[in-house]
């Protein structure tokens, strides 16, 4: 048996999230009949997050193991020419026989991308979170800031409690203005961009962290918005984290802005197994 990891890049659009449900379409499901057309059995597919409905991925990744008989780079255009054309493999490799998509990671990378302009384009409509009126990005900056550390997240999770535990570190969480293509580029990091004049339409917030909540990226981002557009004070939202209350943050951002962009594992569990071993 050999371990396999996937990287892969999908439009969330037409899908009811990564994980199957009833007679729904999933990116789940469509790897693992991939799977099953190519070797004839099933597999169960992991994945480092199960992305919700409408949800995209520039970085997603999956795993699952395999006895078939398949040089590990060759399961990536083979499933890719049984998946359909909004479901992409970017990589596949052999990785250690112990690695796991969704136990192994150390971090990921969100993106969440606003639209912030006064006349809708209809090739983003699916991509982004339109917001006409104007949002002042230092504002949404200084009060993301508190929410950097280690803390208690249960005011920005939907139906706590989903986890043992409510309490994430957010290593970093930025928001910037930019008018280009880096916003749908995996290698780019957002954050670090030299667009960063005021007429660019598109506000991005990146955030890393140990792990993620359910909706808390996006109900970040809908509190932020609040501070963006005046709404709230900055120091709103160190009020909001510390009360513990989902049902005073703000709104749950829509699915169409967000992205799982990168997902961090140890380096030792993303090399093959040495000569002898083979996964379990």
């Amino acid at each position: 048996m050999k371990n396999i990891r996937l990287l892969l890049a999908y439009d969330g659009t037409n899908y009811a999230g990564w994980q199957i449900q009833p007679a729904q379409p999933t990116i789940q499901k469509c790897i693992e009949d991939a799977v099953k057309q190519l070797t004839g059995k099933h597999v169960n597919v992991l994945s480092a997050g199960r992305t919700d409905s409408g949800v995209h991925a520039l970085g997603q990744v999956a795993s699952f193991q395999s006895d078939f008989n398949i040089e590990p780079h060759k399961w990536r255009p083979a499933l890719q020419s049984r998946l359909p054309e909004d479901i992409v493999v970017l990589e596949s490799s052999e990785v250690a026989k112990d690695f796991h998509a969704t136990f192994s990671t150390t971090s990921k990378r969100y993106r969440y991308v606003i639209d912030n302009s006064l006349v809708e384009d209809p090739f983003f409509r699916k991509y982004v979170w339109r917001i006409q009126q104007p949002l002042d990005v230092q504002l949404m900056q200084q009060a993301a800031n508190v929410l950097i550390g280690k803390h208690d997240f249960r005011s920005f999770e939907t139906n706590w409690p989903n986890k043992a535990s409510s309490v994430r570190t957010v290593k970093s969480l930025t928001l910037q203005r930019c008018c280009g293509w880096d916003v749908w580029s995996p290698m780019a990091v957002v954050s670090r961009t030299q667009q960063t004049d005021e007429a660019g339409r598109f506000i991005v917030l990146e955030i890393e962290a140990d792990g993620f909540l359910y909706n808390m990226v996006r109900t970040i981002t809908g509190t932020l918005i609040n501070v963006g557009r005046g709404t709230w004070a900055v120091d709103e939202v160190e009020r909001i984290l510390k009360s513990q209350d989902r049902r005073i943050a703000g709104a749950t951002a829509a699915a169409s802005g967000l992205y799982m962009v990168q997902v961090n594992y140890p380096e030792a569990k993303l090399r093959p197994p040495t000569a002898g071993e083979t996964a379990e």
